[in-house]
């Protein structure tokens, strides 16, 4: 336990701080979560490396701690806030969102890391994030958190959001990845880019193969 405590120290300091991450409520609940509820036991010594990490079992993967807290820190969910973290496998991002304040719910679709999910969750005292297995009612978040890359724009999300609204997300594959901010306004979705990032892939998100002769 004191291990994985200077493991997280060392993990804002040297990976959260040089990225630009600099919101204190950002950092204080990356320096509180333990990361290490949410990789699978055998796996628990990669926790805080500076990369993502594999769920086996699943199509999932948590994206590497920097670039989920330099998301969490673009998105700035406010406490009280409604916000959805979707294809969080075992919910890394919903728990540092519910540690800032904000009213957290998971959408998962994929069902084996789903069962992740709640055991993670619990043990990292974030048992109050809500685990769904489909999606929230149209127009109920203030913020959506997208945990992996998307080839192609995750528009189907775009009504879950409220006037307003905030969804954060990286679009493209590999070195072309970068990380997109949208928001909501007059009933209409725009989008800026933010930084570069990569992350594993959603594959309900992917580019529909090309049909070639």
């Amino acid at each position: 336990m004191e291990a994985f405590i200077e493991l997280r120290r060392n993990m804002v300091d040297c990976q959260l701080r040089t990225y630009d991450v600099t919101d204190r409520d950002v950092l204080a609940a990356a320096d509180s979560v333990p990361r290490e509820a949410f990789v699978p036991g055998n796996a628990s010594h990669l926790a805080y490396l500076d990369q993502p990490i594999a769920l086996p079992g699943t199509s999932r993967g948590l994206m590497a701690p920097m670039v989920v807290a330099r998301m969490i820190q673009t998105l700035d969910p406010e406490p009280g806030e409604d916000v959805l973290e979707y294809g969080g496998g075992s919910g890394y991002g919903a728990a540092l969102m519910q540690r800032m304040g904000a009213k957290v719910s998971l959408w998962e679709p994929d069902a084996e890391a789903r069962k992740l999910a709640g055991p993670a969750l619990a043990a990292a005292g974030a048992g109050e994030v809500a685990i769904l297995d489909k999606a929230p009612a149209p127009a109920s978040c203030d913020a959506i958190l997208v945990s992996g890359a998307c080839e192609v724009q995750p528009s189907t999300l775009f009504p879950l959001l409220r006037e307003e609204g905030r969804l954060i997300v990286i679009e493209g594959a590999g070195r072309a990845a970068r990380v997109k901010l949208y928001q909501k306004s007059m009933g209409a979705v725009s989008g800026r880019t933010v930084f570069d990032a990569f992350a594993p892939e959603l594959a309900e998100f992917r580019r529909p193969a090309a049909f070639t002769f």
